[in-house]
């Protein structure tokens, strides 16, 4: 038996609370940096096995409010549960069961890709860790740079070797920063379809921040979109889009930034 088996594990909520059924639970979320409001009141609830796009322009408070639900954040107020447990005091419960990812986040250059693999699979306490890493290298195509240095590697590699990292201990939570920027078309495209064939498998939870539009239409059952550290509104794509009278999501998104109403941009 395994020493970790044997240690006394707590339980999140009652599975009675909604806070322990959602995959992440925010209430009146408040961040103050000095005069300004980066989060302001933000509340949402993002259901188990659902991929939630959280949009906004620079500065709406997407990055502090997903910082704040990894527990890297002290909020000045508010609630943050995540898979059940309060965030940031009970992140020990929490933390090895997700996972992030974003391009502008670069591991180690001199490491190579297995190297940068092995240790952050070791931070995670990933068990048979040679074989998880087998397993990533054969899903993500990485058998023809697994063992060059990370710093030599392309843009779409190294967002491959980004999402290995995000995977290596199978997260019931993924949360992303621009999974696809600066990527080709081709290489975003097999990045997503990835993602999607995750989610489905393994009955995960993603949040993904992007402004890449079609993006976020293809893979999101519901959309959030902030604006100066509030939300200004949370549905599904299409009904988003039915409400401001807009074809895309990009148009929405020029509404919102530009200050448009929803009757105006009827």
């Amino acid at each position: 038996m395994n020493i970790e088996d044997t240690i006394p594990r707590k339980s999140p909520a009652s599975a009675s609370d909604p806070a322990a059924s959602a995959a992440i639970d925010v209430a009146h979320l408040v961040k103050v940096y000095k005069a300004t409001r980066a989060v302001d009141d933000v509340s949402f609830r993002i259901a188990r096995g659902s991929i939630t796009g959280l949009l906004g322009g620079n500065g709406a408070g997407k990055t502090t409010t997903i910082a704040m639900i990894m527990g890297l954040v002290l909020p000045t107020s508010g609630r943050i549960h995540v898979l059940g447990f309060p965030m940031p005091e009970e992140s020990a419960e929490v933390l090895g069961r997700m996972n992030f990812e974003s391009p502008y986040v670069d591991m180690p250059m001199r490491l190579t890709v297995r190297q940068n693999l092995t240790i952050f699979g070791r931070l995670y306490a990933v068990r048979n860790l040679a074989d998880r890493i087998d397993r990533l290298v054969a899903d993500l195509d990485l058998r023809d740079f697994i063992d060059r240095a990370n710093g030599k590697l392309s843009a779409g590699q190294k967002t491959r070797v980004a999402l290995a990292k995000a995977l290596i201990n199978e997260p019931e939570l993924l949360l992303l920063d621009e999974p696809t920027a600066s990527l080709d078309p081709d290489t975003a495209d097999w990045v997503r379809q990835h993602l999607e064939n995750y989610r489905k498998s393994h009955n995960a939870t993603i949040l993904l921040a992007s402004h890449n539009m079609l993006e976020v239409e293809r893979l999101c059952d519901r959309v959030i979109i902030m604006k100066r550290g509030k939300i200004e509104d949370d549905d599904s794509p299409d009904r988003i889009m039915a409400r401001y009278n807009r074809d895309t999501l990009e148009e929405v998104f020029l509404d919102v930034a530009r200050g448009r109403t929803r009757e105006s941009a009827t």
